[in-house]
């Protein structure tokens, strides 16, 4: 084993009873409280853990968390290896974004519509360039390394509809080392012809990037039926059963986004009880899926997702810039898993703290409050928790994956200021989900390898 040791101030949440019993009760440094939280995936509890100088020890080599605890007591533990001082810094777990679309990055903050026009005005138009191997290749790159920029580690994508555009994606992951879900789109009506693959070709296409990447090193493969709207009947059923048929992959698409949208699925599908039942009688539903914004979900449909273990991914910026709607975040975590995305390129960053911003206000427009405890939470462990792998990212425990971000809460003269006025954690922390961007990013760590340091100028 290569060992390093990183110090400073270390957060985490822990969740569960277990990890309530096992982890916070022996430990001086899980914090309690000020505010109570908005219900977690049924009644969890999120347990802070914050060691104002800490120690991250990490093998280099497999990429896995070795130990963590207070200073002293690891420099004591584990002598002759090297230390990277942080000094006052914040080490966290790496950022999990779960809906985003890597080709949309070249037109994130386009103008100027809502939901389906800005799909066929720019989206459509930004994707056809993807049916190029050298051109996704090049974009997919750009995007990985956007993401770390952001403190991003891990995600879950949305390619085009190309199999070039995900193999390619799934190769420069791969390369890196990152723990990334992608699949390419299947759409097969109501899009430009360059972009519709027809419905076996397309589970063809996701059958082969199953075969070559799902699980192969931290690849892992989400079949992508982008909405009901351009998946003919036939495409849907056919991605029903590949789901079944691959046991462990994901299934990502939308739902209930935009009114217009919603509209059209039952215009489309006049026989189904609503938009989710017709994902629901294709197959789509489970605990490995994840719906993209899910605003305007009637009780029959709230229940149907606890039922089936349906995920919901909130996109607050997507929402607000495509003048979508409010997500109501406490009701829909009473019945099933939420995670938190960015939605680039709808979504205006990357950066999933601003992203965290955004959230927060549409919670308080609807008389509801997210704290920065809860907020963080859902970025690290809650979103790993959403995909299944909260035994591999998301937290500090020994054996998982070496993922983390170095985050300088004083980057910004107003950010320092700010900050020099608080005086407990939960307040800090609030103001950096409030005022924070990418410049916070001090480095951030893949698998145990530092993939991203920001350049300072003096």
């Amino acid at each position: 084993m290569t060992l390093h040791i990183y110090q400073a101030r270390l957060l985490h949440y822990l969740v569960s009873d277990e990890a309530i019993n096992n982890g916070c009760n022996s430990s001086p440094y899980c914090l309690q409280l000020q505010q109570p939280l908005m219900p977690v995936n049924h009644g969890d509890t999120i347990a802070p853990e914050y060691i104002p100088k800490g120690a991250l020890v990490i093998d280099d080599k497999s990429g896995v968390i070795i130990d963590y605890g207070a200073s002293h007591e690891i420099l004591d533990k584990y002598q002759n290896v090297e230390v990277h001082d942080y000094g006052d810094k914040l080490i966290m777990p790496g950022f999990i974004d779960t809906h985003v679309h890597y080709p949309q990055l070249d037109i994130i903050a386009a103008y100027g519509e809502q939901l389906l026009d800005w799909l066929n005005n720019y989206t459509f138009v930004a994707e056809v360039k993807y049916g190029n191997a050298e051109y996704s290749c090049a974009k997919a790159e750009f995007f990985l390394n956007q993401l770390f920029a952001n403190g991003t580690t891990s995600a879950m994508v949305f390619a085009t509809s190309h199999y070039c555009s995900a193999n390619e994606f799934f190769k420069a992951s791969s390369l890196l080392n990152s723990r990334m879900i992608c699949g390419n789109v299947l759409m097969d009506q109501n899009a430009p012809n360059t972009l519709c693959v027809n419905a076996i070709q397309g589970i063809k296409d996701t059958q082969k990037l199953i075969d070559n990447w799902h699980n192969n090193g931290r690849q892992m493969v989400a079949i992508t039926p982008r909405f009901a709207i351009t998946s003919s009947p036939e495409q849907l059923k056919l991605a029903g059963k590949l789901y079944l048929q691959n046991n462990g992959v994901y299934l990502q698409t939308h739902l209930a986004e935009n009114q217009d949208e919603i509209a059209a699925v039952n215009e489309m599908y006049p026989q189904y009880q609503g938009y989710l039942d017709v994902y629901d009688q294709m197959g789509l539903l489970g605990r490995k899926t994840t719906l993209a914004h899910g605003i305007y979900l009637n009780e029959s449909e709230y229940q149907r997702l606890q039922q089936t273990g349906t995920q919901i991914s909130h996109c607050p910026t997507s929402n607000l810039f495509l003048g979508s709607g409010l997500f109501d975040l406490p009701k829909t975590l009473s019945f099933t898993g939420v995670s938190i995305a960015t939605d680039v390129g709808a979504e205006t960053s990357l950066n999933l703290l601003s992203t965290l911003n955004e959230a927060y206000k549409i919670q308080q427009l609807q008389g509801n409050r997210l704290s920065a405890h809860q907020g963080l939470y859902q970025i690290t462990l809650g979103n790993a928790q959403s995909l299944c792998l909260e035994d591999k990212i998301g937290n500090f425990a020994k054996g998982s994956e070496a993922d983390f971000v170095v985050i300088d809460p004083k980057a910004t003269p107003l950010l320092e200021n700010r900050i020099s006025q608080t005086s407990t954690l939960e307040e800090a922390l609030f103001i950096l989900m409030m005022l924070a961007d990418d410049r916070v990013i001090e480095q951030t760590f893949i698998a145990g390898i530092s993939r991203y340091r920001i350049k300072r100028h003096n």
